[in-house]
Formats: structure tokens, C-alpha cells, sequence
């Protein structure tokens, strides 16, 4: 729900990957499904609109959102799918105004643009990195690959197996990292997947860590090391990373930093923004 603009400078996602709500027709406020939680504050089934979106597409509440509950939706980003899904696949044909069949359509098929922007934003990245060099043409025709299955028709995309895309980009992903970490000093930690939700990892030496898809939720971070680490799907909802320095961090992604606490020492990569909702003074 965040509206960026701009050109890609220093590995930092261009426009196309980077949500603007002003040219979507609110699709995450419509196709996808939430449920009340600390993230939400009350039930929404999939393809019904937020009672808080209006006639225009704009949020009703969106300078109020933290306070009314709906964290959620304030850590969210499409990564660029929503405008395309809007104004490219479905041409500027507005949901509202549709025949059902194409409504139910636009909002099978946001989903999927979505994961593919998401491995969009990481070959991008990937790409940006030296130590990843022996891998760049692989990485390069992974993108063109990604781009052209994102650019399909509303049938196309209905029918992809965004699973099995998603595997084989991983895979090379994996590489790319690999590649990134190896001229990390020290021992790195492989942490994949692992279970950190409330750790105690104040001051933690977790430079060159491997911590891609690793449960963090609310852990202590405070003055950690995470130079280098690798990031991807890794939650960080809530966890304080005061202090700690992730410059250089593989794969961290807007969102993941929004949904997490930090402070004027924390030390971000270029490839994302300082949170507004952080502590005043950065």
C-alpha cells in the first residue's frame, strides 16, 4: 500500500517494481483475503472489497491505519504487480465495471503477477552483485524469462505454474548467494528456515548468515552484524533491529524492513527505504 516512484539508481528497484497505487484499481484491497489478527482488524474473504477502499481506489483511512489495526496492509507492497494488472493486462478496465468473468479474472491473476514481480525484484538485485558475475548470463535470462511470463495474457498467467518458476529461480538465487557470501570473513551461519521467533540475538555475529526463510518474528536484534546476510522470506515482523547493520543485506525487501523495529542507528543497504514509522531523528 505504499506509492513509490522513480528510476532504478544503485540496485534500488525501479517503478515497475515498486507499488503505485495512484495507477492501480486497488487490487490488494480487493483480491486478497485477510483475517483478524495483530495485522488486521477484522475478517476479509478474498474478492470482497476493504470496507475502508473507496469509489476511487484510494484507502479511507490511510494516514490512520497503524491505529485502526491494519498494520498489515502497511507492510504490503506488490512490487509493481498491481499497476501492471491494472493498466497493462487488463488494458485500464476497472473491476467495478466488468463483466464478472473478467472481474474474477483480474483478481486470479493479481496474485501471480505478484510472485513474479517479487523474483523480478531479486534478480534485479542479483544482478547488481560482482562477486555473482560467473552466474550473471544464467541471472539475466532468468529475468527476461520472469519478465516475459509476466507479461502474458489474463489466460496465460491464469494457467502458469508459478511454483515450478519460482523453484528454478530459486535455485539460481541460492547460487547467487552463495557466490555474494563467500568473501564473508568469519564463520557463516546457516540459520535456513530455522525457528527465531523472541531470540536473543542482541549483538549477534550473523555476517554472511544464511538466514532465507528464517522465523525472526519479534526477535532481539538490537546491534546485531547482519552485513551480507541473506535475507530472502526471511520474517522479521516486529523484531528490533536497533543498532543493527545490514548493509549489504542479499535480498531484503521493502516490506520486510516496514514490518520490522529500528532506530537512528540501524544501518540499512540502499536498496530500501527507511521506514517513516520508525523512531523520529533519522
Amino acid at each position: 500500500m505504499r506509492e513509490h516512484k522513480g528510476d532504478r539508481v544503485d540496485g534500488r528497484p525501479g517503478a515497475e517494481l515498486r507499488g503505485d497505487c495512484g495507477s492501480c484499481f486497488g487490487l490488494c484491497c480487493v483480491a486478497l483475503p485477510f483475517a483478524r489478527s495483530a495485522d488486521f482488524a477484522v475478517d476479509k474473504d478474498a474478492g470482497t472489497p476493504c470496507a475502508n477502499l473507496r469509489t476511487d481506489h484510494r484507502c479511507g483511512i490511510h494516514s490512520t491505519l497503524r491505529e485502526r489495526g491494519f498494520t498489515g496492509c502497511t507492510v504490503y507492497d506488490c512490487f509493481g504487480a498491481g499497476q501492471r494488472v491494472s493498466q497493462v493486462t487488463f488494458g485500464g478496465r476497472d473491476w467495478r465495471t466488468g463483466p464478472p468473468e473478467r472481474t474474477r479474472r483480474m483478481f486470479d491473476v493479481f496474485p501471480v503477477v505478484r510472485q513474479l514481480h517479487e523474483l523480478l525484484r531479486y534478480l534485479t538485485e542479483a544482478l547488481t552483485l560482482p562477486a555473482a558475475r560467473p552466474v550473471h548470463a544464467d541471472l539475466r535470462d532468468a529475468l527476461a524469462d520472469t519478465e516475459r511470463l509476466a507479461g502474458g495474457t489474463p489466460d496465460e498467467l491464469a494457467a502458469l505454474d508459478v511454483a515450478a518458476h519460482r523453484e528454478r529461480v530459486n535455485a539460481l538465487l541460492l547460487r547467487t548467494s552463495e557466490l555474494a557470501r563467500a568473501g564473508t570473513r568469519g564463520r557463516k551461519k546457516n540459520r535456513r528456515n530455522a525457528d527465531l521467533m523472541g531470540a536473543r540475538l542482541r549483538g549477534a555475529d550473523l555476517a554472511g548468515a544464511d538466514l532465507r526463510g528464517a522465523y525472526l518474528i519479534a526477535a532481539d536484534l538490537t546491534g546485531a552484524d547482519l552485513r551480507g546476510a541473506d535475507l530472502i522470506g526471511a520474517d522479521l515482523r516486529d523484531a528490533d533491529l536497533s543498532d543493527a547493520d545490514l548493509t549489504g543485506a542479499l535480498f531484503l525487501t521493502q516490506p520486510q524492513v516496514d514490518a520490522a523495529r529500528g532506530g537512528p542507528g540501524t544501518r540499512l543497504p540502499d536498496s530500501v527505504d527507511r521506514p517513516v514509522h520508525w523512531t523520529a531523528g533519522r
